[in-house]
């Protein structure tokens, strides 16, 4: 399906969101995406007719629930390449990149007691490491961002060495929107032996996500970035790995047998699964890939870089804008902004006046934003659903905002 500003107005009709809201500007994809009725359906059909807990339930409901479920999960490794039994699934990417910061300790290489991050990191992928790091006295390095806001891939040569256990690094930023060239980071990092983490939260939605092209170890992402509902979120692993490793959580259904003394676990990926999970959260998940791949994850790309680049020209024209962005073909479908004068919160409130909803803050990248000298960002991000007059809005409310702080 070829996007443009046509079809858009058709795809908007599948997102209650914009009936209900009319003149609703939505560009605040990076927090979270809006869902379309098929999703929603999906969900209130399941609770409606097939509702019944999985595994072990020997009646048709449950044994439907249970397929569902399994299907589902074989959606969801098919649309990142991913083999059977390597996908597990979790809340969202913080308790993924939770689960390895606890679960990964038998798979670090003797004498290795460095972590290497980005200096782009969500908090989410950095807080974990840092807790990691005072359990087993460890120390986190970092690989640098140059001044025109792209990673500096010499200076990850140079990190990177004997003593690097693992390096865990965003695909994409989501303050910056920068797009992080992961393979060539798993590449470096497996010259010397690193595990390798990549976390996907916002990459998954805009681009072709294939696992085995990227040769990394694990990889992390949310569904509710993805037109999936809240809560279910995936965490893939290499099965050689996974196996090796220790649970996260321990009760039923992780387990194969259970004694007064002891338990041995499950087979992958129930290993990892304790408890009930989120059932209609993972059939969400793979009706938001069926509409994404519906819409062709090519085009989605396609499409939010020629918003992106429209925006970008807009913006450019006003006086009074800081651009944290050097160069549109290495930006996703996000990017940041700062106005004289003007405190990133006070930008956001004022846009909401229109009804356009940005956001405005650090975006749970404090070390990031104090690097570069600021308490915060105005952030735009862009979702397929998105079209060029939400742009002109944008910018004709920004022009209005300009003139408030910098007559």
């Amino acid at each position: 399906m070829q996007i443009n500003d046509k079809i858009v107005k058709k795809i908007k009709k599948d997102f209650p969101i914009f009936e209900n809201n009319p003149g609703l500007i939505y560009l605040d994809n990076a927090a979270t995406s809006q869902k379309p009725l098929q999703v929603i359906d999906s969900i209130t059909s399941f609770y409606k007719k097939e509702n019944a807990n999985i595994h072990r339930g020997f009646y048709k409901l449950s044994e439907n629930a249970t397929k569902r479920y399994e299907d589902s999960r074989l959606i969801i490794e098919k649309f990142i390449n991913a083999e059977h039994g390597e996908v597990i699934f979790t809340k969202n990417t913080t308790e993924s990149i939770n689960l390895l910061s606890y679960c990964i300790t038998p798979l670090i290489k003797e004498g290795r007691n460095e972590i290497l991050l980005t200096e782009m990191e969500h908090h989410s992928n950095l807080v974990p490491w840092q807790e990691f790091a005072k359990r087993h006295n460890f120390k986190i390095k970092f690989i640098k961002i140059k001044e025109d806001f792209n990673l500096d891939y010499d200076d990850a040569n140079k990190e990177i060495g004997e003593k690097t256990a693992l390096i865990s690094m965003v695909h994409v930023s989501n303050s910056l929107g920068i797009v992080n060239d992961v393979k060539k980071l798993v590449e470096i990092g497996k010259r010397s032996g690193a595990i390798t983490i990549v976390d996907a939260a916002q990459s998954v939605s805009h681009m072709k996500i294939d696992v085995k092209e990227i040769g990394c170890d694990f990889l992390a992402f949310s569904g509710h970035k993805m037109l999936a509902p809240f809560g279910i979120g995936v965490l893939y692993g290499k099965k050689e790995l996974l196996e090796k490793m220790i649970p996260f959580n321990f009760g039923g259904d992780m387990i194969k047998s259970v004694s007064y003394e002891n338990a041995t676990y499950n087979d992958l990926p129930m290993k990892f699964e304790a408890g009930t999970q989120n059932i209609a959260g993972v059939i969400g998940l793979a009706e938001a890939i069926k509409y994404l791949e519906y819409i062709g994850m090519e085009n989605i790309k396609r499409w939010e870089k020629e918003l992106l680049v429209y925006s970008v020209n807009k913006i450019r024209n006003i006086k009074g804008i800081k651009l944290y962005l050097s160069n549109v073909d290495l930006n996703s479908s996000i990017f940041s902004f700062n106005l004289n004068n003007a405190h990133p919160h006070d930008v956001v409130t004022l846009l909401d006046e229109d009804g356009i909803a940005i956001r405005g803050g650090h975006h749970c990248c404090m070390p990031l934003m104090n690097k570069l000298g600021i308490s915060g960002t105005c952030r735009i991000s862009f979702s397929f659903y998105n079209n060029f007059e939400d742009i002109d809005k944008l910018i004709n409310s920004l022009n209005k905002i300009n003139q408030i702080f910098n007559r």
